[in-house]
Parts: C-alpha cells; sequence; structure tokens
C-alpha cells in the first residue's frame, strides 16, 4: 500500500450529513471482492441522472472539473453511517480519495477507512464549513494535511487531529494489518516454538 505522510490538494466540499454507505456505493454495485472498479459508482445516485451511470448530474460537485485530481473530500457529519461495508471506503479510494475531513464519522466507518489506507480527520463545525466555504469559492486553493504532525494547514491556519498511533504508524509505512502481522513473522515463530516446549 502507499504511504500517506503528506498530502496537499484541491478538497471537494460534499459537507452533507448523514451520508451512508448506501448512499456512498449502492447495494447493486456490491458483487466484486476487489478493491478497483468501485470509483465510477461513488455516491452514484447523487452524481448520476440515470441508473446506468451515462449522464452526470451538473450540479453534484464530485462532477465538477475545477475539482478534477481532489485527494480530499470534505464531508458533514455522521458521515458513513448505517451498515458496515467495506466497499464504501474501497470506493472513497478508487475515486482518488486519500483524505477525509468531516465534522464527525460513524465509528466503523472511522475504522473501515483507516484500514483502507484512508486517513478520516474530525475538525470542528465551524472549520469544517470556513474551508468548504473558501473552497466553493477558490477551487483551486490547497490543503495541505500533514501526518506526522497530525496537522491540517490551510490559508494561514493550523488545525490538528487526533489518531491512535498504530494507526498512524500503519498510514506513514503504508502497512495493513496483515502486513503489520507479517512484520512479525519471526517473533511470533519463536513464540510458538517456545510455546511447544512447555
Amino acid at each position: 500500500m502507499k504511504p500517506l505522510i503528506t498530502v496537499e490538494s484541491k478538497a471537494i466540499p460534499f459537507v452533507e450529513n448523514n451520508v451512508d454507505t448506501d448512499q456512498l456505493l449502492p447495494k447493486q454495485f456490491l458483487t466484486e471482492i476487489t478493491r478497483q472498479g468501485f470509483g465510477k459508482h461513488l455516491l452514484h445516485d447523487v452524481r448520476y441522472l440515470d441508473s446506468n451511470e451515462s449522464v452526470l448530474n451538473p450540479d453534484c460537485v464530485l462532477n465538477d472539473p475545477v475539482y478534477a485530481g481532489a485527494e480530499i473530500l470534505l464531508a458533514g457529519e455522521n458521515f458513513g453511517c448505517g451498515s458496515s461495508r467495506e466497499h464504501a471506503p474501497w470506493a472513497i479510494a478508487d475515486f482518488g480519495f486519500r483524505v477525509i475531513i468531516a465534522k464527525g464519522f460513524a465509528d466503523i466507518f472511522y475504522a473501515n477507512c483507516l484500514n483502507n489506507q484512508i486517513l478520516p480527520i474530525t475538525l470542528p463545525r465551524d472549520v469544517v464549513d470556513d474551508i468548504a466555504m473558501q473552497c466553493r469559492q477558490n477551487p483551486n486553493q490547497l490543503v495541505f494535511v500533514d501526518l506526522s504532525n497530525q496537522q491540517v494547514r490551510f490559508n494561514s491556519d493550523v488545525f490538528s487531529f487526533a489518531i491512535p498511533l498504530h494507526h498512524k504508524q500503519n498510514l506513514i509505512t503504508g502497512v495493513d494489518k496483515i502486513g503489520r502481522t507479517l512484520l512479525e513473522e519471526n517473533a511470533i515463530a519463536e513464540y510458538e516454538r517456545k510455546a511447544l516446549l512447555i
């Protein structure tokens, strides 16, 4: 997996509250078990005017070409609520987002993001609203996320955020839970060897 240390990018202001996992990736697209190919279905019912995904909704900010290449998504409260659906973070990552800055996350979705190399950041409501407003006014403004120092920098402002240390280390090194376990393979084998002697 690709390490995530810093991200400097445009940010797409999709600051809606209570966006659930079925909205993020509707059930009809949960047919694959690989992580690729879901980005085109992200927020399907908002981004498209038809079920065949042939007519883009011009009013959807995710379709606005001025935000092309954005790696940061700005979101509202309780983002990712609903059923536990790991396909939703897969769609977010496949769309190109590496960071989600929100007013709040559903707990399971927050964990699923971290497990899929997406950095979920919770900032105060007024801060998210202000960043979103300025990104609407000037879509080319960049938001800088520094995971090492746990900071979001925007214009002259600096905002700190919290993240569990082991998740921070996994993101920075680009290692997931399985990879982290494999790094301890020798220690695990030694433990098992000693356990057999008891």
